[in-house]
């Protein structure tokens, strides 16, 4: 009966071992985030002035009359889906990085 349970202990020990390796390994890659020891070029944008979109409006009529680059304005709205702009959407016109 001793030696059932000195194996039952070692599987168990070993069960133990592998799952702190494994949470360890979890905790380790999300604070690592993605592409572990790449270096991630992330630009915070900070929107400083907004714009209220009104009917009949599109990306390409609000960059003409605003005078914006059109890969400025894409670039501070990033999500914007020119296909399903809406009235009184806020869209950014004007932002620093």
């Amino acid at each position: 009966m001793a030696k059932y349970n000195s194996k039952v202990a070692v599987f168990a020990y070993l069960a133990l071992l592998v799952s702190i390796v494994l949470m360890v390994s979890t905790a380790e890659s999300s604070l690592l985030g993605n592409g572990f020891g790449e270096e991630q070029n992330i630009s915070i944008i900070k929107c400083v002035k907004v714009y209220g979109a009104e009917a009949g409006d599109t990306c390409s009529l609000i960059t003409q009359n605003l005078s914006l680059p059109q890969d400025f304005f894409f670039q501070i709205n990033p999500n914007l889906n020119c296909n399903t702009i809406f009235v009184g959407q806020w869209l950014c016109i004007d932002a620093v990085f």
